[in-house]
């Protein structure tokens, strides 16, 4: 057994009776609930439409500055450099000091690197604020992920999440606007000043998102996990006109840490195979889907489209895919989290196979929309799953050590592509995409737990 002591929910080793999981799982959900989501939400699109503005613009970047192919590829991996760390140290920080913090200055970070992105003056320049950029970013994913999945009750708790990761492919969509919009009027650089303005939303979450009072808890924090679960109550019982019901009794245990959470308890018995699985997933998957989607635009161009008709034909891509993650917010709670990945992250697979074959427009996009449909499907399922494999004292530290992990393979895929075109041609980058989905896909198949129905607590057991 770890550092932690185990003891019955209904009483605390304070004397208090907390209840937290029965209480949060009993309460309706409300507009209250909803706003909370929709603010975190937000701030999720602003920060994906920030990642993914390079697809739109990478190839103007690589024309201001007369970059080269492999130095394109390091532009298009800097960001992931800066995700691999912030995702790690975020996670960490968040499980010692708080999900609010550390979600208020990963948007403040981001927000800077847009800005530096906006005036960089040469190449060396923007890699170091795209790396900024990226750090900031990875940092709001996992504390995003535990907030949303600490505050959602269980049995809205997977669509929820998967709901949350649907704003990245809406981000994408604004980031291909933005672009499209911007780019004829004032270049590239216009477009990242743009997208460093809504930094300023960290006003938003200081002043509405109140702390998990399930991390409270999990730290031995009891009276302000206690002060803020009524906080939440009594929102939630005005938002809902009439009284609470009474919370269920059950067997559900509550962790109640002696200290903190040390990094290597995530490989010991209880959790070596859900961490093996969740590094292993985001790995392959990271590899092959921005591998694929940091060069589309570029390729486009390469292949004769200008640089306004490429952001046209992948905005027009993103826009056939977002229907994807409506249909994985479904089926995770349907038919279950994990056959919803193995099913979403083998047809990804599939899909990058045949737009590797495309020949023509019409191919293109119509191979384009089946792939990006199940890319933002299965980003959905990726980011509900990994939310709910690890304990809630440990929760931003495994979703962010296991973003991290992705974000080795994000910094790989760009990276290589180059080298790939040049020895195997364009169609073995998608090859090379899908492969690694169908990997990922067996990985979750042999190893991976089902989470539906089942509350936070009983997991982490």
């Amino acid at each position: 057994m770890s550092e932690m002591a185990i003891t019955d929910r209904k009483t605390s080793d304070s004397g208090k009776s907390l209840n937290l999981a029965q209480r949060m799982d009993r309460l309706p959900l409300t507009k209250y609930q909803r706003t909370l989501f929709l603010i975190i939400a937000m701030a999720w699109l602003f920060d994906s439409m920030d990642l993914m503005m390079l697809t739109f613009v990478l190839a103007p970047v690589a024309q201001a500055f007369k970059l080269a192919p492999i130095q394109v590829g390091f532009v298009g991996s800097a960001s992931f450099v800066g995700m691999a760390v912030g995702g790690a140290l975020a996670g960490l920080m968040a499980d010692r000091i708080g999900r609010k913090a550390v979600f208020q200055v990963s948007m403040i970070i981001w927000g800077t690197g847009a800005f530096l992105c906006s005036v960089a003056p040469g190449y060396a320049f923007f890699l170091v604020a795209r790396f900024i950029l990226g750090f900031g970013m990875a940092a709001e994913y996992p504390v995003a992920q535990s907030m949303v999945s600490e505050i959602i009750p269980t049995r809205q708790r997977g669509k929820y999440v998967a709901i949350l990761e649907g704003f990245w492919p809406l981000g994408y969509l604004v980031a291909g606007i933005v672009s499209l919009l911007l780019v004829p009027v004032g270049g590239w650089r216009l477009v990242f000043l743009a997208t460093a303005l809504p930094a300023i939303y960290v006003f938003v979450i200081r002043r509405a998102v109140p702390e998990s009072p399930r991390w409270y808890e999990a730290r031995g924090r009891l009276n302000e996990a206690e002060t803020t679960m009524q906080y939440i109550e009594n929102r939630v019982q005005e938002a809902h006109g009439k009284p609470l019901p009474e919370p269920a009794q059950s067997a559900i245990i509550a962790e109640v840490p002696k200290g903190g959470f040390a990094l290597g308890e995530l490989f010991t018995k209880k959790y070596r195979v859900r961490t093996i699985m969740a590094w292993a997933m985001w790995f392959f998957i990271m590899i092959g889907f921005y591998g694929i989607s940091v060069w589309i635009g570029k390729i486009l161009v390469d292949k004769g489209f200008t640089i306004q008709k490429s952001i046209e034909v992948v905005l027009t891509m993103v826009s056939i895919g977002v229907p994807g993650f409506f249909l994985a917010a479904y089926l995770v709670e349907k038919i279950g989290r994990k056959p919803s990945a193995v099913g979403f992250f083998f047809m990804c697979g599939v899909g990058a196979y045949f737009y590797g074959q495309a020949t023509s427009n019409t191919g293109l996009l119509i191979a384009g929309g089946f792939m990006q449909f199940f890319f933002f499907g299965q980003a959905s399922v990726m980011y509900a799953y990994t939310a709910e494999v690890f304990p809630t004292r440990a929760r931003a530290t495994g979703c962010g050590t296991s973003s991290t992990c992705g974000r080795i393979g994000a910094l790989l895929g760009p990276s290589i592509v180059p080298l790939i075109m040049a020895n195997y041609g364009v169609e073995a980058v998608f090859k090379l995409g899908g492969a690694c989905y169908v990997v990922a896909a067996l990985v979750v198949l042999i190893l991976g737990p089902e989470t539906k129905g089942r509350v936070l607590e009983d997991i982490s057991g």
